[in-house]
């Protein structure tokens, strides 16, 4: 079926939908990984964007239930060079098409996404409209230009979870309302260190690298406040990946100041940024951003080089910095920004990209390790 991809700058791109009729719009996006498509699709730091994949071929390998990362397809429409309807994989249990139509998700093909990735590249991400309706490119591009930009926008509140829940067995198990959040939530808690993960939009695969580290884990909406996590007693705090800006999320940003001094604090992606911000640096919008398996993250506490998944369109500003309290641990090799951060005297820090996705495929891992000893030591600290 014909389709139009409409840029809000007045580039248009003729294609087609192998999902049939429909709509989308959204800020567009590259993301340059050759695999993982499913966990792109289901990823909530995705919300509200159109991916297009520079590999060329997608759908390949279909879809299976095991390599999710939230409940439910989380972009507004999936941009691939050619699709492939005949999957060959003994874990696939549907088609990529089937997967997208069962959640009203748009899928285009048959386009030139090289010549999209360039002009992303050169003008920056922007908004699309998306249609397979007969109408004038014009009207189109109008469309797209009354989308309302991902800066400023608060996204966090449309991806977390409702209600708190513990990760179990690679499985999530909701609290009923009726049990309050304090302490005794960790009734039955054993040899285990147990964190409380706020959620921005966490993936299952951080909590199942969490739960294989040795954590217990209380999953928390992000609107949870710091007089509440107090009452729960935590032995740490997670602080998970999301979507879009993270200035508007200011009452995570108070919280976080709230607990500065309570726990160690590991934070990833949208959590870094949110740390950051409540440290009080600033953060801002990457041209493109970065999206995809391959970028190069080296780390300036050991030399080594880590090749690393990342998602995501803002970016602390390292001059923000306090560098009489933060110390700076990781930088991206492709154009220096920051990468990861560590708090001089508390116990805090934060990366900027995803060790739980292991492109390395196990190059930052160790990150887990780390937050599981900086609790070890702060809980023999509180002993003595």
């Amino acid at each position: 079926m014909k389709a139009i991809i409409a840029l809000e700058d007045g580039r248009t791109f003729n294609c087609r939908s192998f999902t049939g009729p429909g709509e989308a719009w959204g800020e567009v996006v590259f993301n340059t990984s050759m695999t993982g498509y499913q966990e792109v699709l289901t990823d909530p730091s995705y919300r509200g964007q159109m991916v297009a994949m520079t590999y060329p071929l997608i759908g390949n390998y279909g879809i299976n239930p095991e390599d999710i990362e939230s409940d439910r397809i989380q972009i507004s429409a999936f941009l691939v060079k050619e699709y492939q309807n005949f999957p060959s994989n003994f874990r696939s249990t549907s088609t990529l098409a089937d997967y997208l139509k069962a959640q009203g998700i748009l899928g285009i093909e048959q386009f030139d996404t090289r010549a999209l990735t360039r002009h992303i590249r050169k003008a920056g991400a922007m908004r699309a409209f998306i249609t397979t309706r007969e109408i004038k490119p014009s009207f189109c591009i109008k469309r797209a230009r009354e989308i309302p930009g991902m800066a400023g926008q608060d996204l966090v509140k449309e991806v977390t979870t409702k209600v708190p829940y513990f990760w179990t067995k690679g499985k999530p198990f909701y609290i009923s309302n009726n049990v309050p959040l304090d302490k005794n939530i960790w009734r039955y808690r054993g040899s285990k260190h147990f964190v409380v993960a706020l959620d921005f939009g966490i993936k299952y695969n951080i909590l199942r690298c969490l739960e294989y580290a040795g954590f217990e884990i209380l999953v928390v909406p992000a609107t949870t406040s710091a007089e509440i996590i107090k009452l729960i007693e935590p032995d740490g705090i997670f602080l998970s990946n999301g979507p879009g800006d993270p200035e508007p999320v200011s009452y995570a940003i108070k919280t976080i100041k709230d607990l500065l001094s309570y726990r160690p604090i590991f934070g990833i992606c949208l959590g870094h940024q949110l740390l950051a911000l409540a440290l009080g640096a600033k953060t801002f919008k990457l041209k493109f951003g970065h999206r995809g398996s391959n970028q190069p993250v080296k780390s300036l506490l050991t030399g080594r080089v880590e090749i690393t998944s990342q998602n995501h369109g803002f970016a602390v500003d390292t001059d923000s910095l306090n560098e009489n309290n933060i110390k700076i641990t990781h930088k991206n090799l492709n154009d220096n920004t920051l990468e990861g951060f560590r708090h001089r005297e508390l116990s805090i820090f934060a990366v900027q990209y995803h060790p739980e996705a292991s492109p390395g495929p196990h190059d930052s891992r160790y990150l887990f390790d780390e937050f599981k000893k900086m609790i070890r030591l702060k809980c023999q600290n509180a002993l003595t």
